[in-house]
C-alpha cells in the first residue's frame, strides 16, 4: 500500500497546482508548479480493507471517473492548531485535526462545481501534510487561501502504525470525517435504499448571514422544578401521512413548528394543549439510518429511526431537512424549530449519545471517523488492543446484555467496594466500541460539542444516554469523581442548561440516586418507573415504596443540595413498551426485529389486563383505559420532574414490540388519526363554494365544531349531534358584538341548526 510522502516545506507564496484525482489512494497524485496536469481514463479498482483477514466486510468495487484537465492553483501556508476543525482565518480557510499516533495525514477536498456538487461520483484534491511544517504537538493543520467559503466537501486520509494489538486501526484507503466538522454531507433523503452505501464528508459555510433569532426572541429559562418533559422523535412526530403536511416537509425539523390554517396538524399547539413546556428530542446528531443494510445480517431489513449511533457530534442530522435540502438547510431549519418552540415557551433538550459511535466493532467495522483517525485515543481498548464494550449496543446478544444490570444491581449494591469495582470493570464479551470519554482529548471534544449546541443552536439542555459510561476511566473502571461529569457541571457556558443522566450502562454500573452530580445533575429515575409499574398492576408489598416515589424519592435524592426535581419521573420511555402496550401485553413481541426475540428487555413489569394483545372485550378495554389513566395521574402528581412519551396521550401501540428502534413505520410514527377531524363537506369540487365546516374530536368528548362562511349571504348550518350526554355551547361567533362575540365559558342554547352570517365564523364546544 502506498503511503503519501509529505510535501516539502512551503512558504506563504508557494503555489501548488493540484488536480482532482480519484478516491483511490492508489491513484493519488500531487504536483509541483512545474508539473503538467495529466488526464487519466476511467479505471476500475477495488479497495480492500486493510484488516481484511479480521473482517467479514465485503469488498466494494467503485468506478473512478475521468480526471479533469483543469488545474487548480491553491496557495497554502502552515496553518494553526486551534480552533479544531475548519475555521475562517485572516489569510484563508484553516483545517486542524488531532491524531497522536498518525504518521501521515492527507487533507482531501472536493470543490463545488458550476451546477451541483457531485462528490459521490467525482474525485478529490489531496494535500499531504508535512509533519515538519503542518503539525503542532499532536494536531495536524494547514491553511488554504484560495478555497471557496462554502460548498467545499472535505475529509482526511490518516495512516499510522498497523499494530492491531497496540490498539491501532489505521487505514489510509478511507476518507474520514473530521470529528469537529460542523456540517456533514451524505445521502439527502432519509431511508433511501438506493444510496445506502453513500459516503459521508464534512463541509462548512462561511458565506451565509447569521441566523435571525428575532428582536423579541428570548430563552424560556423555565425553572427545573416546573418542567414537564415530552420525549419525542423529530421524524416520527410528523412523518405519517395523517399529519396532513406536505410530503416534502413531513418528518423534518420544519414540520415541528407548523401552524396550518385551521390548526388541523396541531404540532406546537398540540404540545401546548398537553401542558408540555420541554421536548426531549431523540438523537439529532448526524447518524446513518441505513447502517444495518450495509452487509448481510439478521437486521438488514431495518432502518435506524431512533438514531443512537452517532457519526459526528457537531452536525445536525441532515436528512431531517425538508425536501432533501442537505446539511446547511438542516442547520437553518433546526434553528427555526428551536426559535418556534422557544416562542411558544417550550424548551429543547437533546438526547445525546457520547458512550459509543456508529463505527461498530472489529468483526464488522464501519470506519467513518474516530476509528481511523486514532482508535487508541478515541475508544477504550484493553491490554491486547481489543475494543472494550460498556455501551452494549450492536449484536443481538449485546442488546440482551444491556438489561443484565436490572437483575444484578442488588448484588452489586451488596458487594464490598473492591469486588464491586472489579466486577464493573469487566467489559462485555460482545463486540462494540466504547468512547474513551475521560481521556483529555475526548473529554474536550465532548465539551466543545455541547457548547456548540448551546451557543449555535440555543438548546436548553441534554439527556446523556447510558451516562454511567461517562463515569468510567480509560481502562473502564468506575470513577468516584469523573472529570467529564464534573466539567459539564461546572462549565460556564453549560451553566444555564438542564443536564440529565441516564444513570446506568450495560455492564452493571447502576447509579440511580448515586450518580456523581455536584448538585447539578438530574437523573432518569429508573426505580420510580419500576415501582410505579409494580404497584399499579397490583403487586403486593408496594404501598410504602409507592408513597416514597410519589413524594419525591427522598431515599435517593435527599442528599446534599439535591432536590426532588433532580428525579426525572417516568413510567414510559422510547425503549420498552408504550403506555398502551404496558397494559395490553405481558410479554414482548419483537419478532419483526429479526433477532429471534432475543432483543429487548424480558422484565417489563407489565399486565395485559386479562388478554394478550388486541381484543374486542369491552370490559378489558375499559380496564386498560383506567390503568393508563392511573399511571398518568400518578406521574403528574408525583414530586419531581414528569416525563411522558410521544403518543401515549392517545394510546399509541407498537403491538408488543419493546425494542422498535429499526422500524420507520406506523409502529413508531405518531398517528394523528383520520378520526381526529370530521369534514362536513361533500362539495369539494365546487369552485364557487365559500363555506367550510368541520369537527375536531376529543378523546374525552370535548369536541369542537368550526364553520367559516365567506359568502355574502346567510348559510343555515345543520349541526352534527354532540357526543353523548353533551350539548353544543357557542364560544365564538364573529358576527356578534363584543362581549358576546367571544364567550370563553360558552353560551348555552344552541340547537340542531345555526344561521351563520355572511363573512363570519363560529366555534362551538361540546360540554
Amino acid at each position: 500500500m502506498m503511503i503519501h510522502q509529505p510535501l516539502p516545506a512551503l512558504s506563504n507564496s508557494t503555489k501548488l497546482l493540484l488536480f482532482a484525482p480519484t478516491f483511490s489512494h492508489k491513484l493519488c497524485r500531487s504536483f509541483s508548479a512545474a508539473s503538467p496536469a495529466h488526464e487519466m481514463g476511467s479505471v476500475k479498482h477495488t479497495t480492500p480493507n486493510a484488516y481484511n483477514q479480521r473482517t467479514q466486510e465485503r469488498v466494494l468495487e467503485e468506478e473512478s471517473p475521468r480526471v479533469s484537465e483543469t488545474t487548480l492553483p491553491l496557495k497554502t501556508s502552515q496553518g494553526q492548531a486551534f480552533p479544531m476543525g475548519v475555521s475562517e482565518v485572516e489569510n484563508g480557510i484553516n483545517f486542524a485535526i488531532f491524531s497522536q499516533h498518525a504518521t501521515a495525514v492527507t487533507l482531501c477536498l472536493s470543490l463545488p462545481k458550476r451546477e451541483k456538487l457531485d462528490w459521490q461520483d467525482g474525485g478529490m484534491i489531496e494535500l499531504p501534510l508535512d509533519p515538519r511544517v503542518n503539525k503542532t504537538g499532536d494536531i495536524w493543520h494547514i491553511c488554504i487561501e484560495d478555497l471557496p467559503r462554502s460548498e467545499v466537501l472535505y475529509g482526511y486520509r490518516v495512516d499510522g502504525p498497523r499494530d492491531w494489538h497496540q490498539g491501532h486501526r489505521f487505514d489510509s484507503s478511507i476518507v474520514l470525517i473530521d470529528p469537529y466538522a460542523k456540517l456533514v454531507e451524505g445521502r439527502r433523503h432519509f431511508g433511501d435504499a438506493s444510496a445506502k452505501l453513500s459516503k459521508f464528508l464534512g463541509t462548512y459555510e462561511f458565506e451565509s448571514l447569521p441566523f435571525d433569532w428575532g428582536d423579541n426572541y428570548k430563552l424560556p429559562n423555565i425553572p427545573e422544578k416546573d418542567l414537564v418533559i415530552y420525549e419525542m422523535n423529530v421524524r416520527a412526530f410528523t412523518v405519517d401521512e395523517s399529519s396532513g403536511l406536505d410530503p416534502e416537509i413531513r418528518g423534518s425539523y420544519l414540520a415541528e413548528n407548523n401552524f396550518s390554517v385551521f390548526g388541523i396538524t396541531l404540532k406546537i399547539p398540540h404540545l401546548l394543549e398537553l401542558g408540555i413546556n420541554a421536548v426531549e428530542l431523540l438523537p439529532v446528531f448526524e447518524f446513518d439510518e441505513m447502517e444495518f443494510q450495509r452487509r448481510r445480517n439478521p437486521r438488514d431489513h431495518m432502518v435506524n429511526t431512533w438514531g443512537y449511533s452517532t457519526i459526528n457530534f457537531f452536525s445536525p442530522m441532515s436528512r431531517y431537512a425538508g425536501g432533501g435540502g442537505g446539511p446547511l438547510k438542516a442547520s437553518w431549519e433546526f434553528k427555526e424549530m428551536v426559535k418556534a418552540l422557544h416562542g411558544a415557551g417550550i424548551e429543547v433538550i437533546l438526547d445525546v449519545v457520547y458512550n459509543h459511535t456508529n463505527e461498530a466493532d472489529d468483526a464488522n467495522p464501519y470506519t467513518t471517523s474516530f476509528r481511523g483517525i486514532d482508535n487508541k485515543v478515541y475508544y477504550m481498548v484493553d491490554g491486547n488492543g481489543q475494543l472494550l464494550n460498556y455501551a452494549g449496543c450492536g449484536t443481538p446478544s449485546a442488546l440482551v446484555n444491556c438489561f443484565l444490570f436490572t437483575s444484578l444491581k442488588n448484588f452489586f449494591t451488596s458487594c464490598n467496594v473492591g469486588t464491586y469495582n472489579s466486577l464493573l470493570a469487566i467489559p462485555s464479551t460482545t463486540q462494540r466500541n466504547t468512547l474513551n470519554c475521560n481521556h483529555p482529548v475526548v473529554m474536550e471534544l465532548i465539551l466543545d460539542s455541547l457548547r456548540h449546541w448551546v451557543v449555535e443552536y440555543h438548546v436548553d439542555g441534554f439527556r446523556f444516554d447510558l451516562a454511567s459510561v461517562l463515569c468510567r476511566g480509560t481502562d473502564g473502571s468506575p470513577l468516584n469523581a469523573p472529570p467529564l461529569i464534573r466539567a459539564i457541571a461546572k462549565d460556564a457556558i453549560l451553566s444555564r442548561c438542564k443536564i440529565i443522566a441516564e444513570p446506568w450502562d450495560c455492564r452493571g454500573l447502576y447509579l440511580v440516586g448515586k450518580f456523581p452530580n455536584w448538585d447539578r445533575w438530574a437523573e432518569w429515575n429508573g426505580k420510580y418507573r419500576d415501582d410505579l409499574r409494580k404497584f399499579i398492576k397490583g403487586d403486593p408489598g408496594m404501598k410504602g415504596i409507592l408513597a416514597t416515589r410519589i413524594s419525591g424519592s427522598s431515599d435517593l435524592y435527599r442528599v446534599n443540595k439535591r432536590k426532588p426535581y433532580h428525579s426525572i419521573n417516568f413510567i414510559i420511555a422510547h425503549d420498552g413498551f408504550t403506555l398502551y402496550d404496558m397494559v395490553s401485553y405481558n410479554y414482548k413481541h419483537n419478532e419483526a426485529n429479526g433477532e429471534g426475540g432475543n432483543d429487548g428487555c424480558n422484565d417489563n413489569f407489565s399486565w395485559n389486563c386479562g388478554f394478550e394483545g388486541e381484543t374486542d372485550d369491552a370490559s378489558i378495554k375499559a380496564l386498560r383505559s383506567r390503568q393508563m389513566k392511573n399511571f398518568h395521574l400518578a406521574l403528574m402528581v408525583s414530586q419531581g420532574t414528569p416525563m411522558m412519551l410521544m403518543g401515549d396521550e392517545y394510546g399509541h401501540t407498537r403491538y408488543g414490540n419493546n425494542n422498535s428502534y429499526g422500524h420507520d413505520t406506523a409502529i413508531n410514527n405518531f398517528q394523528w388519526g383520520q378520526n381526529d377531524v370530521t369534514w362536513h363537506e361533500d362539495n369539494w369540487d365546487n369552485y364557487d363554494s365559500k363555506f367550510l365546516a368541520f369537527t375536531l374530536h376529543d378523546n374525552n368528548g370535548a369536541d369542537i365544531y368550526l364553520a367559516f362562511n365567506a359568502h355574502d349571504f346567510f348559510v343555515k348550518v345543520s349541526l352534527p349531534p354532540p357526543p353523548p350526554k353533551r350539548q353544543w355551547f357557542r364560544v365564538v361567533d364573529t358576527n356578534l358584538e363584543s362581549p358576546d362575540d367571544i364567550v370563553p365559558e360558552g353560551a348555552a342554547g344552541t340547537g340542531s341548526t345555526y344561521n351563520l352570517s355572511p363573512y363570519s365564523s363560529i366555534l362551538l364546544e361540546a360540554k
